[in-house]
This record gives structure tokens, sequence and C-alpha cells, in this order.
């Protein structure tokens, strides 16, 4: 998979700007602030139509217009595609070869990308939120449909919430009302915490051996899912799962009321990483820690390769400079000709000569980008 160009409009600090790509490594120069890292953050939300920096879609925009536009071509199953994502106050339009989505569900997973920022060095450590955004965004690109359940999961999540919340709730209608959207709840969740589980096996298969190299056979890694609902963890079955939830839930009615929210469900879930199982976050050094999020972030590479058949986009906005040698090299020779590569940095003197000698250069400078010419 590759992408062959884009075109921005109204983008952040880009008014207007089109480039093409090599198939190999891109590296986007330039000092801080400047847009370096917009124009990464740009070919990640053609493809996943979400941001990974903000959750408010108008900070997209550039400042006093009404939309914003992302373009761009790119190469599948030996196939060209055109994609278009168009972003304004009311929401986001998307098109895939000139046809407009109903659903943005039915776009993403047509373009994979896989983003490593420094920030992600704090996947294992951060908040359980993190942890979740991340199981998200990486099984929305393999499992489009999961997207869409989850979406309508967070709807009638805060449906459920509101009449909880009501004083007067605890009525014989609202009772009715509270068992209509639970048994809605409840279906959606099992459909969720199913398809977390499968990627969880499917992301340790990848993780561990690679965990193991980078630490020379000295750590072993983990992932557990951890879920709100005890018994479901090993439940591949989604009715199963459905079952647990049901008897659950009736138990917490009382305590939910009482409460005004609700208590359980694949948004209070987590994940928890073990080294030589040991919780990395809690007893880990910041290496085992950093080694552990990159193995997680080189494992995502693979499982997309494995489950859609074509290697992802890599982008990697800064992070060369965080890592030290020994991750570096894991890093550099994870994708190393078969991995279409976009860099930022503020000077190439700090990047690996394998990636300079293959490297496509863009000065950015002020919203405005120009590739650089080489000897």
């Amino acid at each position: 998979m590759k992408l062959e160009s884009i075109e921005l409009a109204h983008y952040r600090n880009y008014d207007s700007l089109q480039l093409s790509f090599s198939d190999s490594v891109n590296v986007f120069l330039g000092e801080n602030a400047q847009g370096k890292t917009n124009l990464l953050e740009a070919i990640y939300v053609l493809a996943i139509a979400k941001s990974p920096r903000t959750s408010h879609e108008k900070d997209l925009i550039q400042w006093d217009q009404d939309y914003g536009k992302i373009k761009g071509r790119i190469t599948r199953r030996a196939q060209s595609i055109p994609l278009e994502l168009i972003i304004s106050r009311k929401g986001k339009k998307a098109k895939a070869n000139h046809i407009e989505k109903r659903r943005l569900s039915e776009y993403v997973g047509l373009c994979n990308v896989v983003m490593f920022a420094p920030e992600d060095l704090n996947l294992v450590k951060g908040s359980p939120a993190i942890r979740r955004r991340f199981i998200d965004m990486e099984i929305g690109q393999i499992a489009p449909v999961y997207l869409h359940d989850l979406g309508e999961y967070q709807k009638v999540l805060q449906q459920r919430n509101a009449l909880l919340k009501k004083a007067t709730g605890n009525s014989e209608s609202g009772a009715s009302l509270l068992d209509i959207l639970t048994e809605r709840l409840i279906a959606l969740a099992a459909e969720i915490v199913q398809r977390r589980l499968v990627f969880i096996r499917q992301l340790n298969e990848w993780a561990e051996p690679i965990q193991k190299e980078i630490s020379n056979g000295r750590e072993h890694l983990s992932i557990v899912y951890q879920s709100s609902v005890s018994g479901v963890l090993d439940l591949a079955d989604s009715s199963k799962i459905k079952e647990v939830y049901q008897t659950i839930y009736e138990r917490l009615k009382k305590r939910e009321w009482e409460r005004g929210t609700t208590l359980i469900g694949p948004h209070r879930d987590d994940l928890c990483f073990l080294v030589n199982d040991k919780d990395v976050q809690a007893f880990g050094s910041q290496g085992q820690q950093r080694t552990a999020a990159l193995s997680v972030k080189l494992a995502e590479i693979e499982l997309i390769k494995h489950e859609v058949g074509e290697y992802p986009i890599l982008l990697l906005d800064d992070v060369l400079s965080e890592l030290d040698d020994i991750r570096k090299t894991h890093l550099l020779s994870a994708f190393q000709e078969k991995v279409q590569t976009f860099v930022t940095t503020t000077s190439v003197e700090g990047l690996d000569h394998r990636l300079v000698d293959r490297a496509v250069l863009f000065e950015i400078n002020q919203g405005k980008a120009e590739r650089v010419k080489q000897n």
C-alpha cells in the first residue's frame, strides 16, 4: 500500500498544498511549528477520518475558513484509488473513487496507516483512555464494521447515562426504557469485546517475539485485556459474552440508578502489559516501557499486513530522536524496503544513513512544502 500524492486545502496552517511522494521514504524537514506534524497528521486523517491529536474537528480547519479538505491517491492491490475527505463544522464527508460514502465505516480501512509519535511511548504508562483509543483505531482499520458498532454503542451509552441521571428516571416507564437501552447496549458490547479479544490475541502473537528479539531474549511480553466484567476473557463467542453481561447488568441495576451512570462495559476496559509476568506500567523501567510500546507498534505493522494482505503506510513523527540506538535499529530494520515511510525531523543529521540514502526530502516552512534537490 502506497500514498502516491496528497492535496490539502484550508487544513491547519496549509492554505493550499500538492505533493507527490516516493514509494520508499519521505522526510519532512523543518523547524518546529512550521507544519511538519500537520502534514503527517493529514495523511493519518485521510486514512482514519480522525485525528490522533485532537477530538475537536474544527481544530483541523484553517482559521477563518468554513471547511478543510484532504485529497489523496493511494495504490492498493495494484489499483490507484482517489480518496477525499472534507471536514466542516457540520461534520465530515468522505469519498472513494469519487463516490461519497454514506458512513465513515465504509471509508475507513481503504488506506491503512500506523503512526508512531513520542506520545505513543505513553501507550504503556498513560491513561486507560489512550489504550482504548489505540485498540479502537487499529481494529477499525482491519474491521471497519467495528467502528460502526462502536459509534452505536457510544450513542446508546449516552442515552442510558442520561436516563440514569434523571431523578425521576427510576419509575415504571423509566425502568422499561432502561431495559430497552440495556438490551441494545449489551448486544453491541458483546460484539465489541469479542472483536477486541481476537485482536489482542493476534497482537500478542506478533509482539511477543519482537520484544524478545529487542531485549536479546531477556524479556517476555504479554498483552492482557482487562475487562470491567469478569468471566468474559476466555469466551470467543459473542453470544456467551452477551449472557455474562446480561447477568451482571441485572445485578447492578439498583447501584447504577443510585450512581446515575453505567458502571460496566467496553468504555471502562483497559490493557495491561506484562514483561516477565510483571506489570510493566507499575514495576517496569522506562526502558522496558519504551521497548513494550515499540514492540506493539511494530506488531501493528505485521498484523495489518497479515489481515489485509499489504503493509500499511508508516508515519514517524520525530520519534527517532526519542529512541536509543538499539531500539532505533530495530525500528529501521523492521520496515526497510517493504513499508512506505514518512518521517518528520528538524535535521537530516540526526537520521540514520539507511533512511537518508533512500529518502526524498521535503522542506517545510510556514505552511509551504518544497521538494529538496539532492546530489
